[in-house]
């Protein structure tokens, strides 16, 4: 159960250090180096730490472990520190994703429910998180099935949905935050049929989930570290201010 965790984590050098943390209310933010990660944020307290809270300073790899924490909270700084790592400036550059400079600005041109209005006309299509504009993008083009837990709009579906609903999609968009809550390698085996892609500003930026059955990663790539920082510490607005939306795709074999 643990391997698209532990494959993340064993990516990561083992020389890079969290250099500035923040555990916010909303977010969670790592610094290691030039790389900027974050996570969204959940205020869990249903299980104790793994490590002492001492984070900064620490190997960041020994941090990105926090990811497999049963403390959401520790959790999510887990996935930031594996964020920092994976989707820093040239690391994706090495992957021919192009960081543009920093804008206060969203950058949607390489939003997946834009970029794939086409592809899913007529599909079973599923989405695991209520994200904005489904209901418009989505909705009028395809059989859209929306699975939210925590603020659940009408005609939205509860969690145990998805044994129902994955397998028999033809779409899967699952939230980054499946992550946290350990709910993604399940999610990802019930959709091996579908085409998936894991979406959110914390989905990791590399090849190494497409090894494991992710077929596109869309996330955020940080390009205003500072913007990023004041919105973990609730000094700025959405977080996708400080970014630029990527949706890297898995290479397919002719």
């Amino acid at each position: 159960m643990w391997t698209i965790y532990d494959s993340l984590i064993d990516g990561i050098d083992g020389s890079a250090t969290a250099d500035d943390i923040i555990l916010g209310a909303n977010y969670s933010y790592v610094r290691s180096g030039n790389g900027t990660g974050i996570s969204g944020a959940m205020d869990d307290t249903s299980r104790g730490a793994m490590i002492p809270r001492k984070y900064i300073g620490m190997p960041l790899r020994e941090l990105a472990v926090c990811v497999k924490s049963w403390n959401f909270t520790e959790a999510s700084l887990g996935l930031a520190a594996i964020n920092s790592w994976y989707n820093e400036k040239e690391r994706l550059g090495a992957l021919g994703i192009s960081v543009s400079e920093k804008t206060k600005t969203e950058d949607r041109s390489n939003d997946p429910f834009i970029m794939m209005q086409k592809d899913i006309v007529g599909k079973n299509v599923t989405v695991v998180g209520h994200f904005p504009y489904i209901d418009k993008l989505f909705a009028p083009v395809c059989n859209l099935s929306v699975i939210e837990k925590f603020d659940p709009s009408d005609g939205d579906f509860p969690e145990q949905a998805a044994d129902y609903l994955l397998p028999e999609s033809d779409y899967v968009f699952i939230s980054s935050y499946t992550l946290v809550e350990k709910q993604f390698p399940r999610f990802l085996k019930l959709s091996e049929k579908a085409f998936v892609t894991l979406i959110g500003p914390a989905s990791p930026i590399t090849p190494v989930l497409h090894g494991l059955g992710v077929d596109a990663v869309a996330g955020l790539a940080i390009r205003d570290g500072e913007f990023a920082r004041n919105a973990a510490l609730g000094l700025a607005g959405n977080i996708h201010g400080a970014g630029q939306k990527v949706n890297y795709l898995k290479v397919r074999k002719v």
